[in-house]
Parts: C-alpha cells; structure tokens; sequence
C-alpha cells in the first residue's frame, strides 16, 4: 500500500501559532535544480517542466539565469526558453542576472522580476563573481538601480551564510551586513543560502535572529548533511515564510563542488501539509512532476517523497 494510499493525516491549524499560516514556495527547479547537469536539457523538455509546475499550482518559477554561457551552459538557452515560454496568469517566473548584461538581456527579453547573485564571503566572492566582498555591491548597484528604474521587483540571493568550503564558519553578523546592503539597496526580499548544506537549527536560529525585517527573508538549504527540512521548519518558526525548494530535490551550484541536491519541494509540501499550513501546491501532480523530470534526466528523484508516491 503507497503512502497516499494510507493517507497524510493534517491539521486545520499549525501545531504552533508563531508558525506561518501560509508558505510561499519560491521553485527553483528549473534554474538551479537543473544548472549543474552535465547533459544539455532541451529546451522543449524545460518548457514542459515549467508547465507542469505550474499545472501542479506552484506560482513562482525562477525559470532561467542571464549568466554568461561560458560559465554555465546549461543555461545558454535562456532567451529561447523565455521566447517560448507559456506565461500563465498568476505565476511568476524570475530570472537570474549577475551583472549588467543580464539584465540588458532580460529586459530584452521582458522580464518583470530578477534576482541578484551575491556572497556572504570574501571567497566566494572571488570564486563566483571575480569581486571582493565589497566589490559585488559596485557591480550590483547599477543592475538594482536600472532594474527598479524599469519596474522590475528585485530580490536579492545571499549565498554561503552558513558556513564557507574555503573559510569554514560564517559570523551571523557577516551575513547581516551583507543582507541590509542588499535591502538597502532596493531589494524587496533577501533569500539567505545554505550553498554547501552544512546548517544546523541553531545556526539558523542565531542568523535569522540578526534582522529586523524577517518578513522580507527567504530561506534556501541544501540536503548535504540531510538537514534541509529541519532547517525549513526551524526558519519557519522563526518568522519566514518563503522557502525555496527544487521539484524531486534537483539541484547544486557550479562553484561549490560539496554542494548537493536542494531541498525536495515534494518534501517540504509533504510537512506543509502534515502541519496544516498552507502552500497551494497538488502533492501528487508535483511528485508526476518529479517522476516525469527524473526519467528525463535518466536517474531516480533522490527526494523520498517522490519515492514514496510514485515507486
């Protein structure tokens, strides 16, 4: 018998008040799940998993990255994909810009909402943007200030806050400096990265703790040590609620080689629902979903929900 079969038991309520009555899914599959694969997706195939995330009642899709091809080719089709892209009333599909010529080309290709790319540490910094710490926000401050300009939303990605390959432990206070130069700066929400899965409720805690607007957080975590969820939940009861997650857990980062799959959305959704807080998301569409994308990319979901609904 499958667990569907058996049935989610759920409340009508959170199990606690200072949980968030509703979460905000912010999906990332279709960029950052799919931006390390080493084969080429086609682009029909992409368009076809965007679909289906929104038939399944997600309604923002991060759908592609205006990053230099060069660096990841997986997303060299991003303008062919937006050009073909089915828009659907009430999703929104952000996109990725890491300098100015990004956005040169989402705008040309009519964009409405961007996010920028930056570090919580001077190494990744210089590995991922070629910048120091301090230089990233001379690169992005054009990009904010022209974005806003032409009514695009802006948010901004923190990446590395909660611990560092090359630096090891992160001080919370880095990562809020790094968070109000960007909300300083225009944009309307900061989503605080785990880049390399190595956070801990408590870190968590000690974080999200530092910022006076906790309303205007995100939270991104990777699996690598299996505390994704954990950490969700944790920045759920702090105050957040918007979680970033990848459909059947796909994902990991170009620049982070002990970087992992992303938290499942079929796993977050599953908790969601065993809570009783609400996400607007059909499970079993999403957990197809994930099925459907795993036969694509020739290997199984690694998130057990999807396993679970579908095996």
């Amino acid at each position: 018998m499958g667990a569907r079969e058996v049935g989610l038991p759920t409340r009508s309520v959170p199990l606690e008040s200072f949980y968030p009555q509703r979460v905000t899914i912010w999906e990332v599959g279709a960029r950052d799940g799919l931006q390390n694969e080493k084969s080429i997706v086609p682009v029909a195939t992409k368009l076809e998993f965007l679909g289906r995330l929104a038939d399944a009642g997600l309604t923002t899709l991060e759908a592609t990255s205006f990053v230099h091809p060069k660096w990841v080719p997986q997303l060299a089709d991003a303008e062919e994909l937006l050009a073909g892209l089915e828009r659907r009333p009430g999703v929104d599909y952000p996109v990725l810009v890491p300098n100015e010529r990004g956005l040169d080309r989402a705008l040309a290709a009519g964009v409405g909402h961007i996010a920028i790319f930056a570090s919580a540490t001077e190494s990744f910094a210089k590995r991922n943007l070629n910048r120091t710490l301090d230089e990233q926000f001379e690169m992005f401050e054009p990009v904010v200030t022209r974005a806003l300009a032409e009514g695009l939303r802006v948010r901004g990605y923190i990446s590395m806050c909660f611990g560092d390959q090359w630096e090891g432990d992160v001080e919370p206070e880095q990562v809020h400096r790094v968070g109000e130069r960007l909300l300083d700066m225009g944009c309307w929400q900061i989503s605080l990265g785990d880049t390399i899965g190595v956070a801990t409720p408590g870190l968590v805690e000690d974080v999200i703790a530092g910022f006076d607007e906790i309303d205007r957080l995100a939270v991104h975590f990777h699996d690598t040590y299996g505390q994704a969820l954990a950490n969700t939940l944790t920045a759920l009861r702090c105050g957040v609620s918007t979680v970033d997650s990848s459909a059947g857990g796909l994902g990991g980062c170009p620049y982070a080689e002990s970087a992992t799959g992303n938290l499942a959305t079929e796993d977050l959704v599953w908790a969601l629902e065993g809570m009783g807080i609400e996400h607007g998301v059909d499970l079993d569409a999403l957990a197809r979903t994930s099925a459907w994308m795993a036969e694509q990319l020739g290997r199984p979901s690694p998130s057990r929900v999807v396993q679970a609904l579908t095996g």
